[in-house]
């Protein structure tokens, strides 16, 4: 139990899995009692990034955004934002835009096929990643833009749908300008399970 990210590669190297129920309340017992003798399936995923060590990250004192979250970061994470574990497995297929070039103010869907592969139902938590192929201008690695929890019982397979716009799912904001803007150019869209487990990947151009 804990509130923010702790530096566990010992636990990491040494155990199957690690259930981290932050601060559960007072049914807390009951739901992590649940999870570790399998009445429940868990389907929670990291809302933050679980680093190695301080090592990897700029001084505390230093509030530049470089090298910070799964947004900056460039090294090895110990657990990725996004990461979770279940008892079953999931497949991603056949991911599909519905154009593959677009204005900055139109819309498109994105969508994937995910199916349960394992012999549990599970709940999987579907993230949209998009990223600028070459910026011009400094850019987050990867930004997430969407995320869905579907629940699957074994060997079903749903489809899942994702509604973007340029002007606000590509946006920077521009200093000079004073408001956000979007660059032209290449676009990446990955769909998976964390934001260093992409399954799916696709591109759209904004011109």
């Amino acid at each position: 139990m804990t509130g923010s990210a702790l530096s566990i590669e010992w636990a990491h190297e040494h155990l199957p899995a690690i259930l981290v129920a932050w601060y559960p309340g007072q049914r807390g017992g009951n739901a992590i009692a649940d999870v570790l003798f399998g009445d429940t399936n868990p389907g929670g995923r990291l809302p933050v990034t679980f680093y190695r060590s301080v090592q990897q990250l700029p001084p505390f004192a230093d509030y530049d955004m470089k090298g910070r979250t799964y947004r900056y970061f460039t090294g090895e994470p110990l657990y990725a934002f996004g990461y979770g574990l279940s008892y079953t497995r999931f497949d991603y297929s056949d991911l599909q835009t519905t154009t593959s070039s677009l204005g900055a103010n139109d819309a498109f869907e994105v969508s994937v096929a995910v199916k349960n592969v394992g012999e549990r139902a599970g709940d999987e938590v579907v993230q949209l990643y998009v990223r600028s192929v070459s910026p011009s201008r400094p850019m987050p690695i990867e930004q997430l833009r969407g995320f869905a929890r579907v629940t699957l019982q074994p060997g079903e397979r749903k489809r899942v749908t994702f509604r973007l716009r340029p002007v606000d799912d590509f946006a920077y904001y521009d200093e000079t300008r004073k408001a956000f803007a979007v660059e032209p150019g290449l676009y990446e869209l990955g769909v998976g399970a964390s934001s260093r487990d992409i399954r799916q990947r696709a591109q759209v151009r904004v011109p």
